[in-house]
């Protein structure tokens, strides 16, 4: 006796070896023995073979009609042999039995299944739906494919011009137009990146690489919504001073400005000042809410994402010849340049001039320091004395001189990029970074007395965290520090400078110890701007691969930093170069550059030979 059964869902045929009232014991076409419920054999016959039934069933198989089936079916539960019956009306023969069978258990929109070979029409209403389903599915499956098509033959049909390049960094992986660039990448062994590029979707890689980042960080654009002009800030007593700023030319906010009052006996009292918009900028206002959701000014060569919008910045920043809000840290200092006490005002400062590097540099510089000689210019008597006091605070943090590093400006004109070398620790750098430094370093240990929390930048170990806590950067050779000198550049700052003014006016700090608001900002604060800093450092590295290209450089030299990491002459690049492995540290080598990719921001560096081993090395030139 031969049998058809079910198992795991699926219909087999078999031959009956033996059988109890509960279980038969079953040789299946195959060979294969197995003990099945009886419960499960859905049809006995004696002829013909198992195999035969079910090749013939296939074949018939494919001739019934879904739709007549349901139509004959009625509307009740039915039994496949029943539903046989009638449709071949006469006993069907076991091929057709099973035929029949197979049809209903692979129609399920049509018939479902109510228990061993036992079916239920699906009722009209929803068979149309299920039928509608289908359709919709088989023209989407058509477009897909279509869609997957002229991709795999590089053409970019119109429905992707507006998904580039979310498809590639943030894909809603179960639209077609995914599925389908997927399936198209996979047809031709591209990664999808270089597939939409092949399509000509990506016409410009700078372009491509901010937009990348602007979907990540910037979803609803860098513009800002319409703001009203904030207020001004309440009446501030005015300071007798004329200040001054030293920025480069593009900057619009500035945070800083200096001012030198000389007393007759010999001392003098140096203003460090700073843009005071904590004074219009309050807690959760639309002001407080844009500045804390950007945390900070992106920048990058050519451009800049302002943390504020600019009647913000325009009302605080400190522009000569206004009145400007100011914090102000006093410094009084001996004619021996001690440092003699300090005092913290919140006034209204006069700014005199804002100097630009471009043209102060050309006047202050150390050649110009060494040479009294040179035609005077605007205010060199207290430049020269600033610049002596800095070396002073320096030295006082066991500083020494960066001579040797130098630092590169990234210039644009159009798609032409000029980078240009600026020696690190020239008198400006100096004269700022030393007094903002004090200035940090000072309200920092100033918040830490008074017992106001603040948000400290700390360095130990190579490793530099922000926290709430007055941690010593070692780095900079202070028992704290507080950035509180770029308030309108940083929302760090902006806080800080609220907990400072508070002090100053004997209120209550607007964020109280173990505020989560402050420890919210330091998690967050972090993140955004390591981000930022990662950006920047990544267009750089871009425009330093253009302004290869552009100058048609192929071979550069560059100095072995460790193992197969360099560091190139004339350009702020690091790179790996495999070839050098086994090369001194200190070693200067010439390298050969191809294979720039402007999309990967890649490039290829093969060692060429050793132009000059480090002093006293014992290294064997390859």
């Amino acid at each position: 006796m031969h049998l058809i059964f079910e198992e795991d869902g699926h219909f087999k045929a078999g031959s009956i070896l033996s059988e109890t009232d509960a279980t038969a014991q079953v040789e299946a076409a195959s060979g294969k023995r197995s003990k099945i419920k009886t419960a499960n054999i859905l049809l006995r016959f004696a002829t013909p073979a198992p195999a035969e039934v079910m090749a013939e069933a296939e074949t018939l198989t494919a001739e019934l009609d879904a739709d007549f089936l349901w139509e004959a079916a009625g509307t009740e539960e039915f039994g496949f042999e029943q539903l046989a019956q009638e449709y071949y009306g006469h006993a069907p023969r076991p091929a057709e039995s099973v035929a029949l069978l197979l049809k209903l258990h692979t129609s399920p929109i049509y018939f479902h299944k109510k228990g061993k070979g036992r079916y239920r029409p699906a009722p009209a209403e929803t068979l149309a739906a299920a039928k509608a389903g289908l359709e919709k599915k088989r023209l989407a499956a058509e477009r897909q494919a279509h869609l997957a098509a002229e991709l795999a033959a590089f053409r970019l049909p119109p429905e992707y011009t507006s998904l580039i390049p979310r498809i590639l960094i943030a894909p809603d992986k179960n639209t077609l137009e995914y599925k389908a660039l997927e399936d198209a990448a996979t047809a031709t062994g591209l990664s999808q990146l270089r597939l939409i590029e092949r399509c000509g979707a990506i016409p410009s890689t700078l372009d491509f690489h901010l937009a990348t980042f602007l979907l990540e960080y910037f979803p609803r654009g860098t513009g800002f919504a319409p703001v009203t002009e904030p207020l001004d800030p309440p009446e501030l007593p005015k300071s007798n001073v004329r200040a001054f700023s030293m920025d480069d030319a593009a900057t619009t906010e500035i945070d800083d400005a200096l001012s030198v009052e000389w007393r007759g006996d010999g001392s003098v009292r140096v203003g460090i000042h700073i843009a005071a918009p904590a004074l219009g900028i309050a807690p959760g206002s639309e002001f407080d809410k844009v500045a804390r959701e950007r945390l900070s000014t992106v920048y990058y060569p050519g451009n800049k994402i302002t943390m504020l919008p600019e009647a913000l910045i325009h009302h605080y920043t400190l522009g000569e010849t206004h009145d400007c809000p100011a914090l102000s840290l006093y410094v009084d200092v001996a004619s021996d340049l001690r440092v003699l006490g300090t005092e913290t005002k919140l006034e209204m400062v006069h700014i005199a001039d804002n100097l630009r590097h471009e043209t102060l540099e050309v006047q202050f510089n150390d050649d110009t320091l060494r040479n009294p000689g040179v035609p005077d210019y605007p205010y060199r008597r207290e430049l020269e004395w600033l610049r002596d006091f800095a070396a002073v605070l320096e030295a006082g943090r066991g500083k020494a001189d960066n001579v040797d590093r130098v630092d590169y400006n990234f210039k644009l004109d159009g798609e032409r990029i000029s980078i240009v070398p600026r020696k690190r620790g020239s008198p400006i750098d100096k004269v700022v970074s030393e007094l903002m430094i004090f200035a940090n370093a000072h309200w920092g240990g100033w918040l830490a007395e008074k017992r106001v929390p603040g948000i400290y930048r700390a360095q130990a170990n190579g490793k530099t965290r922000m926290t709430t806590s007055p941690d010593p950067h070692v780095g900079l050779g202070v028992d704290q520090y507080a950035w509180s000198s770029s308030p309108l550049r940083r929302y760090v700052d902006l806080v800080n400078q609220r907990q400072l003014i508070s002090i100053v006016q004997g209120a209550d700090p607007v964020y109280p110890p173990r505020s989560e608001q402050l420890f919210s900002t330091v998690r967050d604060f972090e993140l955004a701007y390591d981000a930022y800093n990662e950006f920047q450092r990544r267009l750089e590295r871009y425009w330093m691969l253009r302004w290869l290209i552009q100058e048609n450089v192929n071979e550069v030299t560059a100095n072995v930093i460790r193992e197969d990491l360099v560091r190139f002459d004339n350009l702020p690049m690091v790179t790996r170069a495999p070839s050098v492995m086994g090369i001194a540290p200190g070693s200067k080598v010439r390298l050969a550059i191809s294979s720039i990719d402007l999309l990967d921001i890649g490039f290829h560096a093969e060692y060429l030979e050793t132009v000059a081993l480090p002093p006293d090395s014992a290294a064997v030139v390859p």
